[in-house]
């Protein structure tokens, strides 16, 4: 039953600490009451069974908690009285009118919930952390254990955000006009970030996380649905998808990295390739294509259309590059863009386009960040420069926190040697 409980749990979640919100205007606050309904599930449900309607029955269980803890005086909120005639109020339209009444606020409110999580007024470890905990509906400990960190770090950041909002007033609301587009790139930026996390884990022992790569989606598909008619939301869930659908070839037996030239593309999940043609296709309907996301999600499709390696349309990935740069530059994108240069035109154009963005013996903006030199590595190998691929691929290794990078660096090394001493 507890497992049951927990499954339950996961899916009514975020439409409770939602709906609770709305009212509370606190989600930390909200929070709390959907914990304390959980805990009454636990206890009631054992015995009595699961209720037809777990949803409506965890949201009575919460607004009764509320109507006792403000009658006793002991909620910390602005506007008692207020609060507590409108939950009295709705706690009278409790009972059969309950499930309609679910229905009719559900988006509003999570999409509410979702703002605020991701207001930019946090930072953004706290924007991650809090999305993570009311919309992904994971707990302190997985959070904690996704991201590497204590959980007793975990809980403080999580604290600190809930404070950080209460004490900024941040307003339970969805944001409108111009406003809402500003706020919809902070929540696309965090959901992206959640799925970077996963899709190659910045340290570590895994090559990826997964289960945070299902969590980005799961988020994405539920913003796809909030708001219809905002391209760049289906751009990501594009990127996404089609990203996600390389999961099984992405590792092998063992669990080591396979990079995307080495990938089983039978491996690849063509149905999850589909969803994310769709995806796109339906943003460039909106009029979607010459954004972040778009471009983006435009590159990876090429990827996916190409049925082997040596296939891949590099010329035209290097013009969506271009575009990109045009709109969104970051030292990212440019070396990225230095990447197709170089599958697209040589080895040289690529180090030389490598060199324009990060000139070497200057201070670059990619100081510690282990794929530069591996990039840089791995075109003067192909340039038969293996004395400096040597040396560049031995400052990634140090670079790195993830021990499946670092197998996956220690081995091109390797190739760098058996090919010196065949040259």
């Amino acid at each position: 039953m507890p497992k049951t409980i927990e499954a339950v749990w996961k899916i009514e979640s975020t439409r409770l600490i939602a709906a609770i919100a709305r009212v509370t205007r606190d989600i930390g606050v909200a929070e709390e009451l959907a914990q304390d309904a959980l805990v009454t599930a636990l206890e009631v449900w054992p015995e009595e069974g699961i209720p037809e309607n777990p949803a409506a029955w965890l949201m009575t269980a919460a607004k009764r908690r509320a109507l006792d803890t403000l009658r006793r005086g002991q909620m910390l909120v602005q506007k008692h009285e207020e609060i507590a005639r409108e939950l009295e109020a709705q706690q009278q339209r409790l009972g059969e009118a309950m499930d309609q009444a679910l229905d009719q606020v559900i988006d509003d409110d999570v999409l509410r919930l979702i703002f605020t999580a991701c207001h930019p007024v946090l930072a953004v470890e706290g924007r991650v952390a809090l999305t993570l905990r009311l919309i992904g509906g994971l707990t302190t400990a997985e959070i904690a254990r996704a991201f590497l960190v204590p959980e007793k770090t975990m809980g403080q950041r999580i604290f600190r955000t809930k404070k950080t909002l209460a004490e900024a007033n941040v307003p339970f609301e969805t944001p409108r006009g111009d406003e809402l587009r500003r706020r919809v790139e902070s929540v696309l930026s965090v959901v992206y970030l959640i799925f970077n996390e996963g899709y190659t884990a910045t340290s570590g022992n895994e090559w990826m996380r997964a289960a945070l790569c299902d969590d980005a989606l799961r988020l994405g598909r539920i913003l796809a649905q909030l708001l219809p008619g905002e391209s760049e939301v289906h751009c990501l869930l594009a990127l996404m998808e089609l990203h996600a659908s390389r999961t099984a070839a992405r590792r092998g037996p063992k669990g080591e990295a396979v990079l995307l030239p080495d990938q089983n593309r039978s491996l690849w999940d063509h149905a999850q390739i589909q969803r994310g043609m769709t995806a796109l296709e339906h943003a460039q309907k909106l009029d979607g294509g010459a954004k972040q996301y778009a471009l983006q999600a435009a590159i990876a499709a090429c990827h996916m259309r190409a049925r082997t390696a040596e296939e891949t349309d590099w010329e035209r990935i290097v013009l969506l590059y271009d575009a990109l740069m045009q709109i969104s530059p970051s030292p990212i994108v440019a070396l990225n863009r230095a990447v197709a240069i170089g599958m697209a035109q040589g080895p040289a154009a690529g180090l030389d386009a490598l060199d324009a963005m990060d000139p070497p013996g200057t201070d670059s903006a990619l100081a510690g960040y282990h794929l530069l030199p591996s990039v840089r590595g791995d075109l003067l190998m192909k340039m038969g420069r293996f004395t400096e691929a040597r040396e560049e691929i031995q400052r990634a290794i140090t670079m790195t926190q993830n021990l499946r990078e670092q197998e996956l660096l220690t081995e091109r090394l390797k190739q760098i040697e058996k090919a010196a001493l065949s040259a």
